[in-house]
């Protein structure tokens, strides 16, 4: 059901989940300090007035799963039941006809159970039929789904398992994700697990690295930010999940490149084009949704820092003084075609989480973006970062988080913003050397604003500056999509 916008309702704490799998170019684990318990701010539950999602009843197991609904199993199922019930019943009056036409030997009523009530033997067969076509039917199954879903042997589920999954995903929302880089993947690592209509749109300003590499030898998009989200929806064995996220060490002229990366610029040479090489990426994967980039053209982000101009996304939280605003060039790019139809068709669109002027922005400042978010029907949703970036957002509060991109794109954009509620977790040792701090909800300022803000647990216990990516999906698809 879609979000109904500004319906008060009592408070519902969020619920804990289990630890996410660290993204890469996350702050290792090892540096944070020993976690603490998890500690809401006190005047967080007076924001987070959803009301409680009932209770999910468990899912039934073995045989019983075939007749879960939504499988669209249970029809045809009856249908065979008919059918075999009139083979029978041809069956019995030939039987019958022969009975009473044919004289057999003594030795055929023994063996047709001659003896025993009619009852019976009905009983008696009713049970056995039912239990050697329940067998055959399971095997059959198998034998003919099994090789078009290989994830049934590989990952321990069985096909009706598979089945369930793929038609309930089917039926989820159609959810644009816009964003880049590691927040945007960690969030579609969670949200793949509830809906298969998924568009990722992607930045491609990134210009360092690999991808930076890349896209300056071969004048092509950079790929980077594509593979984080590719292996991010990806439903392979992790084998090759980690295969993609290898990155080549050494002195030799592959040291640093990924090897997605580089699977996608041979792609891209094959297929003829960055578009075609994406998609047939994610069928190599086995992507669930679709993954393209806001726009077509090559750009390069700058920004206008204190009078200093800082060019290119790498050198952007390069510098002493703040960020006063962030542009491409060429200006005003247009929109991906497809990007923007996914916008208009979409149910649920996303923003975030991930770096305000290297990840978001970039995005909202491709020329048609914004306007189509805006003609979009869509539920659209702010997710704001749970820590600061030095040279970036260093002390941003959530408010200042949307000031920034209302003076880039104009307010009133979003419907519900989500705020992380959590601040007991300790920041890695690191993190702090580095400058980095909780973005802390300014109430005040936040009241005056026209939206909806939800506070919740979405920090990861693991890696504590990031997005934990189970909590963060299921406060968007329980507590915004209703």
């Amino acid at each position: 059901m879609r979000a109904r916008l500004g319906v008060p309702a009592p408070d519902r704490p969020e619920e804990s989940s289990a630890a996410a799998t660290t993204p890469a170019g996350e702050i290792p684990a090892a540096t944070a300090e020993p976690a603490a318990a998890a500690v809401p701010e006190p005047e967080a539950a007076s924001w987070d007035n959803r009301p409680a999602m009932p209770d999910t009843p468990p899912r039934p197991e073995g045989m019983v799963r075939w007749f879960t609904p939504g499988l669209n199993v249970k029809r045809w199922l009856l249908l065979l039941f008919a059918a075999i019930v009139l083979l029978s019943l041809a069956f019995g009056y030939a039987l019958k006809d022969a009975y009473t036409t044919f004289a057999f030997p003594r030795f055929v009523g023994p063996l047709t159970l001659q003896f025993m009530p009619r009852w019976a033997r009905a009983v008696l067969f009713l049970g056995l039929g039912v239990s050697v076509a329940a067998f055959a039917f399971y095997r059959l199954g198998r034998s003919i789904l099994g090789p078009f879903l290989p994830l049934a042997s590989s990952s321990g589920s069985g096909v009706v398992e598979q089945i369930y999954t793929h038609r309930l995903l089917a039926k989820g929302p159609r959810l644009v994700a816009i964003g880049g880089g590691t927040g945007m993947s960690s969030m579609l690592r969670g949200i793949k697990k509830y809906t298969g209509n998924i568009s990722a749109i992607v930045t491609v300003a990134d210009d360092g690295g690999s991808s930076g590499r890349l896209r300056t030898e071969y004048q092509v998009l950079p790929p980077g930010d594509f593979r984080q989200c590719l292996t991010a929806l990806a439903e392979t064995e992790p084998l090759m999940t980690s295969l993609f996220s290898h990155r080549f060490t050494g002195e030799g002229s592959l040291s640093g490149h990924s090897f997605g990366n580089l699977f996608i610029m041979a792609m891209a040479e094959i297929t003829g084009d960055f578009e075609h090489a994406l998609q047939a990426s994610g069928r190599v994967l086995r992507v669930r949704g679709q993954i393209m980039p806001s726009t077509l053209q090559d750009v390069v982000l700058c920004a206008n820092a204190g009078g200093e101009i800082r060019i290119g996304e790498s050198r952007i939280p390069q510098g002493a003084g703040p960020i006063d605003r962030v542009f491409l060039d060429p200006p005003s790019p247009q929109i991906n075609p497809e990007a923007e139809l996914a916008i208009l068709d979409a149910e649920l669109i996303v923003v975030g989480p991930g770096s305000l002027y290297t990840s978001i922005l970039p995005n909202l400042l491709v020329d048609g973006l914004v306007e189509a978010l805006r003609a979009s029907p869509a539920v659209k949703v702010y997710v704001c970062n749970v820590a600061t970036q030095p040279g970036e957002t260093t002390g941003f509060t959530v408010s200042e988080h949307l000031d920034a991109i209302e003076k880039h794109v104009g307010g009133n954009l979003f419907d519900y913003v989500i705020c992380n509620s959590n601040h007991g977790l300790p920041l890695p040792r690191s993190a702090v050397e580095a400058g980095i701090t909780r973005v802390s909800f300014d109430r005040e300022k936040a009241s005056r604003r026209p939206v909806h803000f939800i506070l919740a647990d979405v920090v990861s216990p693991r890696i504590s500056t990031h997005h934990d990516p189970e909590k963060l999906a299921r406060v968007i698809m329980k507590r915004v999509w209703r």
